[in-house]
């Protein structure tokens, strides 16, 4: 069995998040996701998100295409990695850090997942930040 790990923030569920999470899944057969908690969200994105850590947990978990979900470590998000162990970790085609960092940080600490980079679904309609600036 291939599990493949993703990760976001999944605040306003959208399109281009189905098809990060479909792209994700075509890569293995079980399929982990981890939600960011709120507190990461507002350190990367710089403000909080609309729906907590709980709420987004909850929508995703009700995908069909989800095996697993769980809330992020705080403090170090690698540990995700580590607790699932992976042999894919799928990441959106936006996501920091880029390959190559993730990659050495993975050698470093043991981690023999691969990385899978997600092509984007019409980024320019389907991004949540233009999506929050539509409507909020």
């Amino acid at each position: 069995m291939t599990t493949v790990l993703a990760f976001g923030t999944f605040d306003l569920l959208h399109p281009g998040h189905l098809s990060y999470l479909k792209q994700a899944k075509e890569q293995g057969n079980r399929l982990v996701v981890i939600v960011a908690t709120d507190s990461n969200v507002e350190k990367i994105k710089g403000k909080l998100p609309i729906n907590d850590q709980e709420h987004r947990k909850e929508l995703v978990k009700a995908l069909k295409i989800v095996d697993d979900v769980f809330v992020g470590f705080e403090a170090d998000m690698i540990k995700s990695v580590e607790k699932v162990n992976p042999d894919i970790v799928c990441l959106g085609y936006d996501q920091k850090p880029n390959d190559i960092e993730l990659q050495k940080t993975f050698d470093e600490k043991g981690i023999k997942a691969r990385i899978f980079r997600a092509k984007p679904f019409n980024e320019e309609q389907f991004k949540s930040s233009k999506i929050k600036k539509k409507v909020f």
